[in-house]
């Protein structure tokens, strides 16, 4: 096991993508703390961990409140033991022409996506730090690599994301902390399907209609799928990756190669 007894946390863990990878974290070994705003979705995917003979233990958090965030992470350290990894997964979007994107909007995403990360870059670093070891995977997106119409505010969020896991990689490689970052391309998860619709009137095409829109444009054929994306996550938290920090990695089945 490739992450036997090491403590993850990952945030927006209750769904999607994250509730992938702390499935994929505890099949490796790994006391995984689930944590989402929504409290009881975290612990619908711990106990799903605990019935197949995983260890995970849930808390409900909201990713941009220092406090909480602090609080959550002494907690978790009380009952788990030293921070091993910390998984900043948790995110937002919304497909709106950037003319009707109004400043609340873009603020609740700026808060959440990249806000959220650097709170949650800043409760890991301080606790990794005294053990001069520890792995931070944020999450982007392939739209934090190329820019795309009415993703305005996600875009800059995501992009941001790298160029944060760029400057705390490079402030803290000397001191045994890699901080990498994921940039899936399109994976159906309940976060994609809130915005079927917006992204349908978008392209001009039935929302029955977008998925075999997104394969045709991807080259492999086809979409991410969640286990994909924590697959990798799981590779960049391991010993395999030690030599491994600063870097955006793509998943997109081509549609992004730089």
């Amino acid at each position: 096991m490739r992450l036997a007894n090491r403590v993850a946390v990952v945030t927006g863990g209750g769904s999607g993508i994250g509730a992938e990878i702390c499935r994929a974290f505890a099949r490796e070994g790994a006391l995984v703390a689930v944590t989402d705003l929504r409290r009881e979705a975290a612990e619908q995917i711990a106990a799903e961990i605990r019935d197949s003979e995983g260890q995970a233990f849930s808390w409900g958090l909201e990713v941009s409140d220092h406090t909480a965030v602090e609080d959550a992470a002494d907690e978790i350290e009380k009952r788990l033991g030293p921070l091993d990894i910390w998984v900043n997964n948790a995110g937002i979007s919304r497909v709106v022409p950037f003319l009707d994107c109004t400043g609340d909007l873009w603020d609740l995403i700026i808060r959440v996506n990249l806000k959220g990360t650097f709170v949650g870059c800043q409760a890991a670093i301080r606790r990794m730090l005294p053990r001069k070891r520890g792995v931070i995977v944020n999450m982007s997106s392939q739209s934090g690599k190329v820019g795309n119409s009415r993703y305005a505010a996600y875009c800059a969020s995501k992009f941001g994301v790298i160029g944060l896991t760029q400057s705390l990689a490079r402030e803290f490689a000397g001191q045994g902390i890699r901080v990498n970052a994921l940039c899936p391309g399109v994976v159906f998860t309940p976060l994609w399907g809130a915005q079927l619709e917006d992204y349908a009137r978008k392209r001009n095409i039935r929302p029955e209609d977008v998925r075999s829109y997104l394969e045709e444009k991807t080259p492999i054929g086809r979409l991410c799928t969640p286990e994909e994306v924590a697959y990798t996550a799981v590779f960049l938290a391991s010993d395999d990756a030690t030599y491994i920090t600063g870097q955006a990695i793509n998943i997109t089945g081509g549609s992004v190669m730089h």
